[in-house]
């Protein structure tokens, strides 16, 4: 039997970890195909019929005082002077509604708050599970009982959605978790939406969502921009809007189709399954290891035998 080398060796360890990874690189993106689900829940945002009056930042830090401390901040003016509101999401404020203006003919307010992504990649970085995707609703939540303060959510959020409570000496994790524990369960909606006086803010399946969204850009093309953000960008999102300024002049990052949590889960789900690469790996140093040992034995044994003689 011809006698392996290292090189054929690591030749075999090599093309063996290449297909695992392209198999379940394919097997990933498959079963992302799958995952889209438009019968979650979701919210249309509206920027054109948005008059700016927060209605909704107010209605939900209202209902859900005791699910997240959201306190009341205090009061700061824009760069303006126009209006008090706070300047980002925190660790009081779950809902945001800012203004964007590009000149004085053309301005736009937008709202913030979590996105919902059909792929949140909050749940895939966080290690103890303390943020997680319900199957039915799409809810992307949060257990502060579970969360160990790692923050990973917050830089893995491409949105930038998740505020850490820096104040608190019991910290946690505030974000939108479309009224969960409080409106939806005892009124089927959101707080936001269901105080929005110029009817911005439209709560339902997302797939009702879409075609509304679609409607309206078919209706009035010229009123709006004709992209529905959040139909594709990073694997889709369950609040999506609607605006007739671009996007990223509001403020909302111009994200590829492929969902960001996907790269790290192929990674986590197919290299490291069954921790076979990181096996074959161990395997392959441990011989290089041994080879070395029993080459570096020999040369020692040689050189005994020079001196003796």
């Amino acid at each position: 039997m011809k006698k392996q080398s290292r090189r054929d060796f690591l030749k075999l360890v090599g093309a063996t970890g290449a297909g695992l990874v392209a198999a379940g690189s394919a097997t990933c993106e498959a079963n992302e195909a799958l995952k889209v689900n438009n019968e979650e829940l979701g919210m249309l945002y509206d920027a054109t019929k948005c008059v700016g009056c927060k209605a909704c930042m107010s209605a939900c830090k209202r209902v859900n005082a005791d699910y997240g401390s959201l306190s009341y901040e205090k009061a700061r003016f824009d760069t303006d002077g126009l209006w008090d509101a706070p300047s980002d999401l925190s660790g009081s404020t779950r809902t945001l509604i800012k203004l964007f203006k590009e000149s004085n003919k053309q301005w736009s307010y937008v709202k913030y708050s979590c996105m919902h992504c059909q792929k949140p990649s909050c749940v895939s970085v966080c290690p103890v599970s303390a943020m997680t995707k319900e199957p039915v609703t799409g809810i992307v939540d949060y257990n502060k009982n579970t969360c160990i303060g790692c923050r990973y959510c917050q830089v893995a959020c491409p949105y930038n959605i998740p505020k850490f409570q820096w104040e608190k000496a019991l910290p946690q994790i505030v974000k939108c978790d479309l009224c969960k524990n409080t409106n939806l369960r005892e009124k089927g909606i959101s707080a936001c939406a269901e105080v929005c006086p110029a009817g911005a803010i439209k709560f339902g399946k997302r797939k009702d969502l879409l075609e509304e969204a679609q409607t309206r850009l078919k209706d009035n093309p010229d009123k709006y921009i004709a992209h529905i953000y959040g139909e594709h960008e990073g694997g889709g999102t369950n609040h999506i809007y609607l605006a007739s300024m671009p996007f990223n002049k509001l403020g909302l990052p111009d994200i590829k189709p492929e969902a960001p949590a996907e790269f790290s889960e192929k990674i986590q789900h197919t290299i490291y399954k069954g921790f076979i690469a990181p096996v074959a790996l161990y395997s392959t140093l441990c011989f290089i290891a041994v080879k070395n040992m029993k080459k570096h034995g020999h040369g020692e044994d040689d050189s005994h035998k020079k001196e003796e003689k």
